[in-house]
């Protein structure tokens, strides 16, 4: 009998051995995300705009959220892909930067210091930054900026711009923007599956395949040029901005995507611009039909047009 008991007793206890090491803690250990790898691509060929990529890459790096590509392999990689300091870039040559980086994110830009002359201050000297946030996943250029410091001396307005870029504030506002891309390219992604869109029909590039086809193209009832913004008058930008429209059978405006961005205001403008008009429906056989089209604006300092 005592030997059964010590029997049962020893089940029992190694029973409780096995539960308590198969047991979850009470507290849930914190398992930290991967950080978001950006880089910081030259801001031009200069001196300065080395300088100033630096001081971007440099104040990010502060972000314990994320992770900065090494400033020398991400120049290579941008430099193998043929990359040639364009801000002006396709949704598809963007993407293909940011694949060739190997990012999530990057940043991209201009920067210079110059010496200026006006009637009322005879000489002065004008540091700026150009810096542009673009997703390597869409493609899509998320935010731009361009601060702009004068002084009376080059050294004053090069120290003015770069403890500008040199701040907690300026950090946070791209470790935000950052963030906020990352969560909402998730959600589309999450949204998306399971989801079938409709398929548009696009305009051919060249119009006598369409007529072939027996397709006549949508007609805008009037034409419309957006405004050149005074963000792009100050930087003295020339730029072109494609803007692909789906339209419905009735001819109206239902979606609207940047298809090359070019920042200052441009993408802003064309779109404004676009949601405006009306067309004369595509038809295939007398029949409407919703359709896919690019819209092109080309933007000179002061006569934009389509």
């Amino acid at each position: 009998m005592n030997q059964l008991n010590e029997m049962i007793t020893g089940i029992f206890l190694f029973l409780v051995a096995v539960a308590s090491v198969g047991a979850k803690p009470s507290t849930h250990q914190h398992i930290p995300e991967r950080r978001l790898r950006v880089a910081v691509v030259d801001f031009g060929g200069s001196t300065f705009g080395r300088v100033v990529a630096d001081r971007v890459a440099g104040e990010l790096k502060a972000s314990e959220q994320l992770e900065i590509v090494d400033r020398t392999g991400s120049k290579m990689a941008a430099h193998g892909a043929g990359y040639s300091g364009s801000l002006n870039l396709s949704i598809t040559e963007a993407r293909d930067l940011g694949a060739a980086i190997g990012c999530d994110f990057y940043l991209l830009g201009d920067a210079q210091l110059l010496r200026r002359s006006k009637f009322e201050v005879p000489v002065y000297f004008e540091a700026y930054a150009a810096i542009f946030l673009v997703s390597s996943r869409s493609g899509k250029l998320l935010r731009w900026e361009r601060p702009s410091f004068e002084a009376k001396t080059p050294e004053v307005a090069e120290t003015n711009l770069l403890e500008s870029l040199g701040t907690e504030e300026f950090r946070q506002r791209y470790l935000q923007a950052i963030q906020k891309a990352a969560a909402d390219e998730k959600q589309q992604r999450e949204l998306s599956l399971g989801i079938t869109a409709p398929v548009i029909e696009e305009v051919p590039e060249d119009d006598k395949i369409a007529e072939a086809s027996g397709l006549r193209l949508p007609r805008p009832f009037r034409r419309l040029k957006p405004k050149y913004p005074d963000s792009a008058a100050r930087a003295d930008v020339e730029a072109i901005v494609d803007v692909l429209v789906d339209l419905d059978a009735q001819g109206e405006v239902n979606h609207v995507d940047i298809a090359r961005w070019a920042g200052f205001g441009l993408d802003e403008a064309s779109v404004d611009t676009v949601r405006q008009l009306h067309f004369f429906p595509a038809l295939r056989g007398g029949t409407p039909v919703p359709i896919r089209v690019l819209v092109r604006y080309n933007f000179r300092k002061s006569t934009p047009g389509k």
